[in-house]
């Protein structure tokens, strides 16, 4: 995709959707940063549906280490691999109150030191929390990106790279959330609803419907 392309492809969906969110429910850096690790391999509406009772009474890294770890699983158990969740979002918030305050850090550095926390947890974070204009590449971004043409790449990181370069500065900041949500809505991976996209003209897609 060309740079005329590229930035006409993000004018669109901006058009669309001029402030994308996040569906994760949260409140603040803290609980973002929570519903952001109990979402790997899970869906957002089934994080928010077990976050949604946990976070009226425990949203502090104080409150999560008084709740402790078996507390938490029973608190999360609907959701994927939740015993390991469970045990990294205890000891992350341990981990927040020795060596940052309580306070989720502003440094990539320091939030991927953190238990469960990788290149697109802290990319999230860093993004909605802290408005860096990073680009967090999930399975929908990835698809996205390489079915469209506007960033093709084998691995992760090459994907990320790739959009680094290839979108413009304007549309950096809500990037990955146009990404993230026309591949979860429009752009589906078992069946894109090509019908209803506003970038089938910039697509590469060789299956899309042209009709």
């Amino acid at each position: 995709m060309t740079p005329g392309q590229a930035d006409l492809f993000y004018a669109r969906l901006a058009a669309r959707n001029p402030e994308p969110k996040s569906d994760l429910e949260y409140a603040d850096p803290y609980t973002l940063l929570v519903a952001v690790v109990l979402s790997a391999q899970a869906t957002d509406s089934g994080v928010n549906k077990a976050t949604r009772p946990l976070f009226t009474r425990v949203n502090t890294p104080e409150a999560m280490v008084a709740l402790g770890e078996e507390g938490l699983a029973e608190c999360i158990r609907t959701i994927g691999l939740y015993k390991t969740k469970a045990r990294n979002v205890v000891e992350l918030s341990r981990r927040l109150l020795a060596r940052h305050g309580g306070k989720v850090p502003h440094d990539r550095a320091a939030l991927e030191a953190l238990p469960g926390v990788g290149r697109k947890t802290a990319n999230v974070v860093l993004n909605i929390a802290f408005g860096e204009p990073t680009i967090a590449v999930d399975t929908h971004c990835f698809r996205v990106a390489n079915r469209t043409g506007l960033a093709p790449g084998r691995t992760v990181e090459a994907v990320e790279e790739g959009l680094m370069r290839a979108t413009p500065a304007r549309w950096l900041q809500h990037a990955h959330h146009w990404l993230i949500l026309h591949g979860r809505y429009v752009c589906k991976a078992r069946k894109p609803d090509c019908g209803a996209c506003v970038v089938r003209d910039l697509c590469a897609f060789e299956g899309k419907e042209t009709a």
